[in-house]
């Protein structure tokens, strides 16, 4: 059966953005505690639409080692110039996170001047999703499931398995949201961070499979009434330990970096009242949430392939 695997895993995306509500300030937080379900539900959105929306797959990564030795340094850190060096086709071929983060920034600005609840929402959950992407290390390479390296897997390993296994011992506690002077540089800053974080997530998975059995490092699991080959509790426990929180330190990053992404946008925006905003969605805003659903029911799934 194959190894399940979603970026970062559904479960992942929604504790971040829920997390992240409670790091905001006083005047935004009882808005958004007053619809984190809807925050926390619809943080998957993004990875939905990668199976029905074409152009939705490279906002999620950047593969840097495209782009030659030292690319981190090198690439422009702004859209223009990105463009004109590369054409914008090269750019989607090997991802646009960093850049699609700071465009959904300036969209979020725009719907707090709007207040516009919908769009508040709908942008909060979704710009959510993509910072917690910049910060996962296979999010910034090519062999983005060891398909490279023979280690076909390891996305759900680090993304799914262990914080499904682990999370509820993080320490989640990542002080008050900042505010975030340059939201471009910002997003390049994250995805710094997962990628020097990367050839340990290699590394020590290579180092490990060598010790361990075919039968000890898989086991089966009844999921969704499915049997599914996963990583075995032991060899997750053995793979968290090598990495010495390495997941720990890359969520809390994520839940940071999302709630300061959001202060940062309703600062920009004036910082408007979020009290008397409408307490109810639109129902053309339902509507297109369940149209969404349907389209990643049924969609084409033309997504990059994740190697399984």
């Amino acid at each position: 059966m194959p190894l399940h695997s979603y970026s970062w895993g559904f479960y992942a995306h929604q504790r971040i953005n829920r997390l992240a509500v409670f790091a905001l300030p006083p005047e935004m937080v009882g808005f958004y505690k007053k619809h984190i379900r809807y925050i926390t539900e619809n943080a998957v959105n993004p990875d939905k639409r990668r199976y029905a929306v074409e152009g939705e797959a490279p906002r999620h990564y950047i593969d840097l080692d495209m782009y030659g030795d030292s690319a981190l340094y090198k690439l422009p850190r702004y859209w223009q110039p990105a463009v004109e060096q590369f054409t914008e086709d090269t750019l989607m071929a090997y991802g646009i996170v960093p850049w699609h983060i700071n465009f959904m920034k300036y969209q979020l600005t725009q719907a707090f001047k709007e207040r516009n609840l919908d769009k508040i929402l709908r942008v909060s959950s979704d710009l959510g999703h993509y910072i917690a992407d910049a910060c996962v290390p296979l999010h910034t390479t090519s062999n983005y499931n060891g398909q490279l390296t023979g280690q076909r897997g390891i996305h759900a390993l680090w993304e799914s398995r262990l914080p499904e296994l682990f999370s509820d011992n993080y320490d989640f506690f990542v002080g008050p949201a900042q505010y975030i002077t340059n939201s471009q540089l910002k997003a390049w800053d994250l995805v710094a961070s997962a990628n020097i974080a990367l050839d340990s997530v290699l590394h020590f998975e290579r180092q490990l499979t060598i010790e361990f059995d075919e039968e000890k490092k898989y086991g089966f699991e009844l999921r969704n009434n499915l049997t599914t080959r996963v990583y075995s509790r032991e060899f997750s426990e053995a793979y968290s330990r090598k990495l010495n929180g390495q997941v720990e330190r890359q969520m809390r990053l994520a839940v940071q970096a999302v709630a300061s992404y959001w202060y940062t946008a309703w600062v920009d925006a004036g910082q408007p009242s979020l009290g008397t905003l409408a307490t109810s969605l639109t129902p053309e805003e339902l509507h297109r949430l369940e149209m969404e659903k349907k389209e990643y029911e049924t969609g084409p799934h033309k997504a990059r392939e994740e190697g399984n």
